[in-house]
């Protein structure tokens, strides 16, 4: 079974920082570029940064730009995004998804053109 599943969330004070892991099963990320996705209530679903796999290149929504860091562990076929500073803001269920190409960013939106599998999804909340 192909299969995304992530962790990591939780409740944080703002300020505080927070390590989402997203691993695959039933495939390898070796050559898949992997996004972090969120989606707050009554809010589209957002891109907040992608890593591709082809050329390591990695992007970052503007929103988190400076505060959040996305990584891969080949090894552990598990790609990391570490939080730090996290704001009220931030808070959602952040989903991350895989795809056989590559990230793209349009109009400053960051995001994988055809997604293939998506993670059920992880909740952060960060309170003031």
């Amino acid at each position: 079974e192909v299969q995304l599943v992530e962790s990591g969330g939780g409740l944080v004070q703002a300020g505080g920082s927070l390590r989402l892991s997203c691993a695959a099963s039933g495939f390898t990320f070796d050559d898949y570029a992997i996004g972090w996705f969120r989606q707050a209530p009554g809010k589209e679903r957002e891109g907040v940064s992608c890593i591709n796999s082809s050329d390591g290149m990695t992007y970052y929504a503007g929103s988190v730009k400076g505060r959040f860091t996305i990584s891969r562990d080949a090894a552990k076929n598990t790609v990391y995004l570490q939080m730090n500073s996290l704001k009220p803001d931030d808070t959602a269920v952040y989903y991350c998804a895989a795809e056989r190409g590559r990230c793209t960013v349009v109009r400053g939106i960051v995001g994988l053109r055809y997604p293939e599998v998506w993670g059920q999804g992880t909740l952060v909340t960060v309170s003031s």
